[in-house]
């Protein structure tokens, strides 16, 4: 990809134009040809060459007036001009020195000097324009509040902007190289999600999936998410190099979990006791010679589900008054899984969730607010209904200790339907809908279980989905957690 210089040879006379083609073609040049001053002007305008070969002598506008127009022009001021003269014509010079012309070749001119001249002139021409676009490169990127650097096949970083180098913890002198490789920079602040995106580095990823540094919430901070993207590739100091771009992107990430939240939390809370109400209502509405018992009896039961509605809505209400459903810090009891699956379970009216005996692991807490492991329990066993043929799957819910004793393993296998292995590689990516290709429905827009993977990797965990291995049929999901207290995330720094 190397870059070929353009050079614009003016003259009147077909045989010196031929001429100096037949000097100049091999030497690799992208040629350009004039045979009066308009049509030099007209060229020159349009093609910004790296250098003008442009003879005096011509009739109309002389090649004086050319370089003297050249030169008055902001935009091409700065190219460079050989005037090409007569030998002994001291008078020419005088005149093309004031005219701006950087240097002379005399007629008959020598065929060597010539190309050594036009090579020179090229070169620092060329040198010059990477110079001036490294440099307007350079003050918009600092000047951006997104990252940009440029990594070269070793997987180092060339350059890189002020705002990179503050998300690297690197020394913002802007002179100081960079001596470790990026992956090994990064890892020391922040994970790379998910991990498949990174595996070709810094290639483009397939099927664009998005790749993130994330530096994981703890206590005393809230999770960071920075999208890393390859632009382009290009050339930069002879070599080969990727463009990369760094974007925080964290309150898009955090506004997205925090809809699907809402959306969850409000589901699962409200529908329920909702329906109760009204067919109760609805059924004292259709029925006037009821015995008073009986509405006794229906009213009673309104009244409960209107109870339940009512605590729902305040739920909802403190939320939004709230600026996160997962507050920082907050944790959950692990033997509290029980109770919790069976409350979803009803809500989603899915009898059968059995959680298994939690041997071994005390009084557990998990580094994940009960809310948001409410609504990422929920959205897996809402996604198990939908996918089974009657929707009323079986859920096994188990749990394990990590070999580490820092991380619990929640394990959910259902007894629904199994996806090919195209499905599963994109389940977890944002607006893809699976049960669009099994059932026709397409609900919500997508973002349940990329949600369950970001929330997840926001705390330090992990999440995969897969088909069983056992043999059955259906689908199961594995959910590593950390354990309130233990370290699974990188040094912050």
């Amino acid at each position: 990809m190397d870059y070929t210089s353009q050079v614009l040879i003016v003259d009147d006379q077909a045989l010196m134009r031929n001429h100096m083609y037949r000097l100049l073609k091999g030497e690799g040049y992208d040629l350009h040809f004039a045979d009066n001053g308009v049509e030099a002007l007209e060229k020159i305008f349009q093609l910004k060459p790296d250098l003008v070969l442009l003879d005096v002598r011509m009739p109309g506008l002389n090649g004086f007036d050319v370089c003297r127009k050249v030169r008055e022009n902001e935009s091409t001021a700065d190219i460079p001009i050989i005037m090409v003269t007569a030998f002994d014509d001291r008078s020419a010079r005088l005149r093309g020195i004031e005219a701006g012309a950087d240097d002379f070749i005399p007629k008959p001119y020598d065929t060597l000097e010539l190309q050594a001249r036009v090579r020179t002139i090229t070169r620092l021409n060329r040198y010059r324009r990477l110079l001036e676009e490294k440099a307007k490169f350079q003050l918009v990127a600092d000047l951006s509040e997104n990252g940009y650097l440029l990594i070269n096949d070793q997987g180092k970083c060339t350059f890189a902007n002020h705002q990179a180098r503050l998300y690297m913890g690197l020394p913002v002198d802007m002179d100081q190289e960079i001596e470790d490789a990026f992956i090994d920079v990064v890892q020391k602040r922040f994970r790379l999600e998910p991990s498949t995106a990174w595996e070709n580095w810094p290639d483009w990823t397939p099927d664009g999936e998005p790749r993130y540094l994330l530096r994981p919430e703890t206590p005393k901070m809230p999770p960071l998410w920075l999208q890393v993207e390859s632009l382009d590739r290009l050339v930069s100091n002879e070599e080969m190099v990727w463009m990369i771009s760094i974007k925080d992107v964290t309150s898009q990430i955090v506004a997205r979990q925090d809809m699907w939240k809402f959306q969850r939390a409000v589901h699962h809370k409200m529908r329920t006791p909702l329906i109760g109400m009204y067919s109760g209502i609805q059924f004292l509405a259709s029925y006037n010679d009821l015995p008073e018992d009986e509405v006794k009896d229906l009213l009673d039961t309104a009244m409960r589900h209107a109870d339940r509605l009512k605590d729902a809505i305040e739920d909802v209400l403190q939320y939004v008054d709230s600026p996160n459903l997962s507050q920082t810090g907050e944790t959950f009891a692990l033997h509290d899984l029980p109770g919790l699956a069976a409350s979803i379970g009803t809500s989603l009216e899915v009898d059968n969730i059995n959680v298994g005996h939690i041997n071994g692991t005390g009084p557990t807490e998990l580094s994940l607010s009960r809310k948001s492991l409410e609504v990422i329990l929920g959205e897996l066993i809402d996604n198990s209904r939908k996918f089974h043929p009657l929707h009323k799957p079986t859920i096994d819910i188990d749990t394990s200790i990590t070999d580490q004793g820092n991380q619990i393993k929640l394990t959910l296998k259902d007894n629904g339907t199994n996806l090919a292995p195209e499905e599963l590689k994109f389940i977890c990516q944002p607006y893809y809908q699976s049960e669009s290709n099994f059932t026709g429905e397409v609900r919500g827009i997508g973002l349940g279980l990329a949600t369950v993977a970001s929330v997840l990797w926001s705390v330090g965990g992990q999440f995969t989905i897969e088909n069983r291995h056992d043999g059955d049929t259906g689908l199961e999901a594995h959910l590593l957690i950390p354990i309130a207290g233990s370290s699974t995330r990188p040094v912050q720094v």
